[in-house]
């Protein structure tokens, strides 16, 4: 789905928090959306496991210097209860992600909720959490460089593209000649049935960028193959924000020595 596509633009997002999410995973879409919702009907559920509020503060950690510095955000929905009918979903990441009990709910909201939208969002290790469903199996994804090591392990069968500020995997459109990492082709550990957890949703673009800050230049590329370029120029203009256009500008990768970079 492009801005020339005949369907009208999607109108209902989400966005998934838990226990440690980092909060530019989150707030740096989210203010872009905030402002694109002055010129756009669009409205935003926050999800997660209760009503309570969500900290960016990872759990179980005992952190004696700043123990208080942290955000939290109160969310509008659990994972019961969140709308059914979510056309765009974003999934952050942050040290959160890996507290497994934290991850068992939305992962079960994962496999229920992502084959009935328009495109899945993440940010940073957010895509490690969806790969640990099986539903990125064969999809090309990317992910923060820092933690490539251990994200990667999180779902061998996607196609890791290790030099990337963002990714696209649109099942309706060709795929980039964009440098893939990764073991595509092995049997999932996570695949369910002759397709798997990832035939489910097949049909649903997915959309992937780097650490954290890419984020940002993500979903204004989002903004732009959706909404239009007119809306994307016009919100960075507003914010003051000078966004990466190159989807395969990285250079993180070979700071952190990700291969392939």
């Amino acid at each position: 789905m492009t801005e020339n596509s005949s369907s009208p633009p999607p109108e209902k997002y989400g966005i998934i928090l838990f226990p440690g999410f980092q909060a530019l995973d989150v707030f740096g879409p989210l203010d872009s959306l905030n402002m694109l919702g002055r010129e756009r009907t669009i409205s935003l559920s926050i999800i997660a496991a209760t009503l309570d509020p969500v900290s960016t503060r990872p759990p179980n950690v005992n952190d004696t210097r700043s123990p208080l510095f942290a955000e939290r955000v109160v969310p509008t929905h659990t994972f019961e209860n969140a709308p059914g009918d979510l056309e765009v979903l974003i999934v952050p990441g942050g040290q959160g992600t890996r507290s497994s009990e934290n991850m068992i709910p939305i992962h079960a909201f994962l496999r229920k909720t992502v084959p009935t939208l328009r495109y899945l969002l993440t940010v940073c290790t957010g895509s490690a959490v969806v790969a640990q469903t099986g539903l990125l199996d064969q999809r090309r994804a990317t992910t923060n460089k820092k933690a490539w090591g251990w994200v990667v392990k999180q779902g061998i069968n996607v196609r890791w593209v290790g030099k990337a500020r963002w990714v696209i995997d649109d099942p309706s459109v060709s795929s980039s000649s964009a440098e893939t990492t990764g073991t595509a082709g092995n049997p999932s550990q996570t695949s369910v049935g002759k397709g798997g957890v990832a035939e489910t949703a097949k049909h649903i673009p997915i959309w992937s960028s780097s650490g954290v800050a890419a984020g940002m230049d993500m979903i204004f590329a989002f903004i732009k193959q959706v909404y239009g370029k007119e809306s994307a120029d016009g919100l960075a203009n507003i914010l003051e924000y000078e966004r990466h256009e190159d989807a395969s500008w990285d250079p993180f990768a070979k700071i952190w020595g990700v291969g392939g970079s």
